[in-house]
């Protein structure tokens, strides 16, 4: 039978030598501890299984069945290794964007330090929180950007744990052998989508150096001639085109992209007399701005495809070009994430079961927001959007996706979380997601075009439909 903390030996009261506020900080610190352990008698949190918030130490790996809740009054399973004390918070984790939430302009928001401290463990409570990241920024492998955030951030961060715009292209390696890819620093992109598995890679490069016509107005610099690939494409099908970040060449890259959409089949050089031959266009994400070091917003990627959609339109006479975006707001980023996060909870904190609680902390209402609200509608679990003051969002503006809450820095997110997942646990809240049932679905008709109303006992907002994308 499991024994429950009460039963366990005591441990003598530890002492420490320091200051008098040392001495209460840390007095704090174990009485919360053992108020989440239940070691103390009295007007303790309820610790029914019906609470909020559970906790579980880091070794434990056997998964909560409704009998074995039964039998145990506290929520904790006491760790298996005497040595190893480390609680980890199992019914709720977080997700992270990065740029204007976490990081801005290539250097720290200096909240999120702090934050990412109470994360780890630096809390009332003691407890650690499991975590993952999911930026629509790419053009570096993701453990050169987990390098980079690791310095930014001053702790380490691994590739298990993050995710760029273009990890999902990864699953479609298999589907295409000869690509074009477009976008980052030099060959970055080519080395990152040979990671990925695609054998056949293409660059704008390798095009220009092999007719320099292509782009009247782009010269090759000495390095770029140096790195791209002069070949015969007679016999070359392109068969997709990824952009994987941000083009350092809009007109160059534009030039190219329409090309091939415009092409017999993904020949270059061909061009196809009813337009509808082109290879699939894919971009990473589809961000029409971003925060960057600039005190405005910057154009992205998403405004790239969009003037690819619009030129092509006028080039062919009105011919209409579908492309296919991933990244935040796409549902099949969230629920790569959700993979994502279920293996890293299983491998570095030993949870088999899924969180009854995600808290994605963004900065910008069109991606961040509403791929959150969006996929919390069909999620197993509650999908939980916030919305921080340092980046896209500018404080005084209307949003035009509403988050749950909305906070000024993502020190203030990551404790508007821990804070409600305990208030939950000590008023017997389930944390399971409400489920409405009987409910009608009500839509709005405006100007033609479908909204469909969500209504929950918390929030009133109304969610665009998105584009779906097509699965490899």
């Amino acid at each position: 039978m499991s024994s429950s903390p009460q039963d366990l030996p005591q441990q003598p009261p530890s002492f420490h030598r320091g200051s008098f506020t040392e001495e209460i900080a840390e007095a704090r610190t174990d009485l919360s501890r053992k108020l989440v352990l239940g070691e103390v008698d009295g007007d303790s949190p309820s610790s029914s299984d019906e609470g909020g918030s559970t906790l579980s130490p880091a070794t434990s790996a056997t998964p909560s069945t409704p009998d074995l809740d039964a039998a145990v009054d506290s929520p904790i399973t006491p760790p298996q290794d005497a040595a190893d004390n480390d609680l980890v918070a199992d019914s709720f984790a977080f997700a992270f964007d990065i740029d204007g939430v976490l990081v801005r302009g290539g250097r720290p928001i200096p909240e999120a330090i702090e934050a990412m401290k109470v994360l780890n463990g630096k809390n009332k409570y003691g407890m650690k929180i499991p975590y993952i990241f999911l930026t629509n920024g790419g053009g570096k492998s993701e453990a050169e950007r987990c390098g980079d955030l690791s310095k930014q951030l001053e702790i380490p961060i691994s590739p298990a744990q993050f995710i760029c715009g273009h990890t999902p292209m990864s699953e479609m390696a298999t589907k295409y052998k000869t690509v074009l890819v477009v976008g980052g620093e030099g060959e970055k992109c080519r080395t990152v989508a040979k990671s990925y598995g695609f054998t056949d890679i293409i660059t704008p490069g390798d095009i220009i150096k092999t007719d320099s016509a292509t782009t009247p107005f782009r010269k090759l610099t000495p390095e770029e001639l140096e790195n791209s690939t002069e070949r015969d494409f007679s016999d070359v099908v392109i068969e997709a085109i990824f952009v994987f970040a941000d083009s350092r060449d809009w007109a160059g890259d534009l030039q190219i992209i329409l090309d091939l959409a415009m092409s017999k089949g993904g020949r270059v050089g061909t061009l196809s007399e009813t337009f509808d031959e082109g290879p699939p266009i894919f971009f990473s994400h589809s961000d029409i701005v971003w925060s960057a070091a600039h005190e405005n917003v910057r154009l992205g990627m998403g405004a790239l495809r969009g003037i690819v959609e619009y030129t092509f339109k006028e080039v062919t006479k009105g011919k209409t070009l579908t492309t296919h975006a991933f990244g935040k707001p796409q549902i099949g980023t969230f629920e790569f994430a959700t993979r994502l996060l279920k293996r890293w909870r299983k491998n570095e904190h030993k949870l088999n079961a899924p969180p009854s609680t995600v808290y994605f902390v963004g900065d910008t209402p069109e991606s961040d927001i509403r791929g959150t609200n969006r996929y919390n509608e069909q999620a197993e679990n509650d999908w939980y959007s916030v919305l921080v003051k340092t980046g896209v969002y500018q404080e005084g503006t209307e949003p035009a996706y509403k988050p749950r809450v909305t906070v000024d820095t993502v020190l203030d997110a990551v404790n508007h979380g821990i804070e409600r997942e305990m208030q939950r646990r000590r008023e017997g809240v389930p944390a399971k997601k409400p489920r409405l049932t009987n409910m009608p679905r009500l839509s709005l008709e405006d100007d033609g075009k479908h909204e469909i109303a969500v209504f929950s006992p918390s929030i009133h907002q109304v969610l665009d439909p998105l584009e779906s994308i097509p699965l490899p």
